[in-house]
C-alpha cells in the first residue's frame, strides 16, 4: 500500500458513512431495503393468522436481517477512529436497541415482555431519514426547524394561553351540567376543538357556548397553518443545497461544505 493509497478502514468508512461514491450509494440502498424488510417482518409477525401459518419463515427472515444489521454495526465501529462517538450517538443507540432483542430471545424464550422489546426494531426506520442526507434537503429542513424554534415556541405559548382563556370562559358559560366540570377539563375541550381533533366526549349545549365553539373551530384552521408558514419562510432562506455527504473519519461530524477538505469540527482531513 503506497503512502497516498487509503487503508482498508478508510475505504470501509467511505462506503458506510458517505454516499458520494458508487459503492457508498449502493450500500445505502441495500441498507434501506433491509430496514424496510425488517419493518415489514415485524408488522407481519404481529398478525396472529400470519404468525400461525408462516411463523418459521418469518423467524428465518428476522435472523438473516439481524445478522446483517449486526455485521453493519460492527463495521461502523471498526471503520471509525473514535468508536464511542458512534456507539453513544442517537443512531448508534437505536442500531443497538433494535438488534439486541432477537439475540435476547435465545435466552428468554416464551417471555411476553420481549414482544414489546422487539418492537424497538421499528426504530430503525429513523435510519431512513439519515440515508436521505445525500439529497441535501433533509439538512435544510433540520436547519429551518432549528431557526424557527424561537418563533414556534412563542406561538405555542400564545396558543396555550388562548386555550386556558377559552376553557375558563366555557367553564363559566356551560358549567358542570353540560360536562364542563372543571377548568382543566374545559381547557382540554378547548385544545381538542382548536386542533380540530373533535373527540366529541364534551360538547357545548347552550347557544352562546356553541357560538364560541364555532369561532374556536374556525380559528383552529388558521392556527394550524402558522407553524407551517414559519418553517417554510426559513426554508426559503436556505438557497444553497449541499450535496456533500462526507463524514469525518475521526469524529463522524457531517454537514461539510461541498468543497471542504478538512473537518469543520476537529480539523482532520476528509476523504478525497
Amino acid at each position: 500500500m503506497t503512502p497516498n493509497q487509503p487503508s482498508w478502514k478508510e475505504k470501509l468508512h467511505e462506503i458506510i458513512y458517505e454516499a458520494d461514491t458508487r459503492s457508498g450509494k449502493l450500500f445505502d440502498i441495500v441498507l434501506l431495503i433491509a430496514i424496510l424488510a425488517s419493518v415489514v417482518l415485524v408488522m407481519l409477525e404481529s398478525v396472529p393468522e400470519i404468525q400461525k401459518t408462516h411463523g418459521d419463515l418469518l423467524n428465518i427472515g428476522e435472523w438473516i436481517l439481524t445478522i446483517l444489521f449486526s455485521v453493519e454495526y460492527g463495521m461502523r465501529i471498526i471503520s471509525i477512529k473514535k468508536p464511542l462517538r458512534y456507539i453513544f450517538s442517537f443512531y448508534g443507540i437505536i442500531d443497538l436497541l433494535s438488534t439486541a432483542p432477537k439475540y435476547l430471545s435465545i435466552f428468554f424464550v416464551g417471555t411476553h415482555s420481549l414482544v414489546a422489546l422487539r418492537a424497538l426494531r421499528l426504530l430503525r426506520i429513523f435510519r431512513i431519514l439519515k440515508l436521505a442526507r445525500f439529497i441535501g434537503e433533509s439538512n435544510n429542513f433540520i436547519k429551518a426547524l432549528n431557526a424557527s424554534k424561537a418563533k414556534i415556541s412563542v406561538f405555542l405559548y400564545f396558543v396555550l394561553i388562548l386555550c386556558i382563556i377559552i376553557g375558563t370562559i366555557m367553564y363559566l358559560i356551560e358549567g358542570a351540567d353540560n360536562g364542563f366540570t372543571s377548568i382543566p377539563r374545559s381547557v382540554y375541550w378547548a385544545i381538542v376543538t382548536m386542533t380540530t381533533v373533535g373527540y366529541g366526549d364534551i360538547a357545548p349545549q347552550t347557544p352562546l357556548g356553541q357560538l364560541i365553539a364555532s369561532i374556536v373551530m374556525i380559528l383552529g384552521y388558521g392556527i394550524i397553518a402558522v407553524p407551517t408558514g414559519i418553517v417554510s419562510s426559513e426554508m426559503t432562506k436556505l438557497n444553497d443545497v449541499h450535496l456533500n455527504t462526507q463524514a469525518c473519519p475521526n469524529c463522524s461530524y457531517e454537514g461539510h461544505d461541498d468543497d471542504a477538505i478538512f473537518c469543520n469540527h476537529c480539523g482532520s482531513k476528509l476523504h478525497d
